[in-house]
């Protein structure tokens, strides 16, 4: 099966957040299952020199935006065994960032066609064109209008992943026919209207053979109105096509076996040279030397949406225990300065770093006993896997991916990979905490158990990669 994976970036060439990884990860593993999947981006400026001078320019054409006739180049360059097609246009791309620029809404219209003429120019067509969030939300929009006057277009399917859905690309409606080239007829309630504008995401939803969500629970949770953003109604409309996949990891990159950024590598049968990472990142951080104190770790975008919140109410409650903590992420001023003030009040057990750095992130993973994940809304979520990974145990809320993926603890059976809790309550969660201390504590061997199965827990792409081919296959 021919399929084109079409996202606005991509792990290890540009990364703003989960998307990359996922457009970085997937794909090889679909092609290692034998498909010819090949993906596509943008060819952003912040994508680093060394691999731009390995990208081979193979093609150029243009595209029309209503009355702008504009430039496309093709690069291509061959990672993990993948064909990636950059698409390069400077005055779209040549940007500071990604998203959140004036012209965004131009922009990811500019990508998304110019996907659907690369196809035709590069005599690729796929038979499935998986789309992921707002930023390609237009090409199966795009498939469907071109469709009509080129045959071309006619069978080929449309898969749309929608990773996250509180960021839509919502624009004004004068953009459809200023800057899409589309008719009105398009601008209904059914279609991309979306109050009084026009919302990309939508277009996704409404016109795509397929959509999924990265996990099982969360495309049952988006239809409704706490989790829908606003678009539950719409969702619930097109939930014959709705589906969801967990996301995996990349077992090459978070492997505590041979993970260069970690002081001292190990495994499942080596669990003892965890502790030394442990002292390893204490001594890093300036932290007390010991291998018996529980260090309790989070890693994230410091967010409401992460469950900070919950951690600010009861945060004196947890640094009063018996432990020490490490924070690593960026995010608002105001959790920010919340955690720096709190550093000052315990220098001897809380470290904030309040920026992020991937080779650390890695080594508090390795290092740590305890993975604070306590959001309030999360559609995937990777830091519990690959603190499962890490044998680092979970403690995560019972929503979206960390629900479909961590299984709780129960001291009677030893069944589980983590601890968990269900409502959006601050005490819950330091009950949670508490649970986890307690078997710390006063239980090495079960422990050490919960360690093992979190590190045999299989969270790699291989069998998410198997459902997404049925997914494809189901569209055809």
């Amino acid at each position: 099966m021919k399929i084109l994976y079409a996202a606005a970036e991509a792990a290890p060439f540009i990364k703003t957040g989960g998307l990359a990884d996922v457009a970085g990860s997937l794909p090889p593993a679909l092609k290692k299952a034998g498909e010819d999947i090949r993906v596509v981006i943008p060819l952003h400026s912040g994508i680093d020199e060394e691999y731009k001078k390995a990208m081979v320019k193979v093609e150029e054409f243009y595209i029309n935006l209503s009355w702008r006739r504009q430039y496309a180049g093709i690069f291509k360059l061959k990672y993990k065994d993948t064909i990636y097609y950059f698409l390069d246009n400077e005055y779209y791309f040549n940007r500071n960032n990604p998203y959140g620029e004036f012209d965004d809404g131009e922009r990811y219209a500019f990508f998304s066609k110019a996907i659907l003429g690369l196809i035709k120019i590069l005599d690729f067509k796929p038979d499935v064109i998986h789309a992921n969030d707002w930023h390609t939300g237009l090409v199966s929009l795009y498939l469907k209008d071109m469709a009509k006057e080129d045959d071309f277009y006619k069978d080929i399917k449309s898969l749309f992943t929608i990773h996250n859905l509180k960021y839509q690309g919502v624009f004004d409606s004068s953009i459809l026919s200023d800057v899409l080239g589309l008719s009105y007829h398009y601008y209904h309630d059914d279609g991309i209207k979306f109050y009084d504008a026009i919302n990309y995401m939508k277009a996704g939803i409404v016109y795509s053979d397929g959509i999924n969500t990265v996990s099982n629970t969360y495309a049952q949770e988006i239809k409704y109105k706490f989790f829908g953003e606003k678009l539950e109604g719409i969702l619930r409309k097109h939930e014959d096509k709705l589906s969801g996949i967990i996301n995996g990891i990349d077992y090459d990159i978070y492997n505590p076996y041979n993970d260069k950024n970690i002081a001292v590598n190990y495994d499942s049968d080596t669990l003892e040279k965890k502790a030394d990472n442990k002292l390893a990142l204490q001594k890093l951080y300036g932290l007390k030397e010991n291998k018996d104190i529980p260090l309790v770790v989070m890693i994230s975008r410091l967010d409401p949406l992460k469950g900070i919140d919950l951690i600010k109410h009861v945060f004196d409650e947890i640094l009063q225990q018996d432990l020490q903590m490490v924070i690593l992420g960026t995010g608002h001023r105001e959790y920010e300065d919340f955690f720096r003030h709190f550093q000052g009040l315990y220098p001897d057990k809380l470290r904030a770093r309040l920026y992020f750095d991937e080779g650390e992130a890695h080594q508090i993973y390795a290092g740590g006993d305890i993975l604070l994940m306590p959001s309030m809304i999360e559609p995937c979520g990777i830091s519990q896997l690959i603190a499962l990974r890490y044998g680092t145990i979970p403690i995560v809320r019972e929503i979206g991916g960390l629900k479909d993926t961590i299984q709780p603890f129960n001291k009677y059976t030893k069944e589980g990979v983590g601890f968990s809790f269900k409502n959006y309550n601050a005490h819950e969660l330091l009950f949670a905490l508490k649970e986890a201390l307690k078997l710390y504590n006063e239980d090495k061997k079960t422990w050490k158990i919960l360690i093992k199965k979190g590190m045999e827990t299989k969270n790699d792409w291989a069998a998410s990669s198997r459902e997404y081919i049925k997914l494809y296959q189901s569209l055809k």
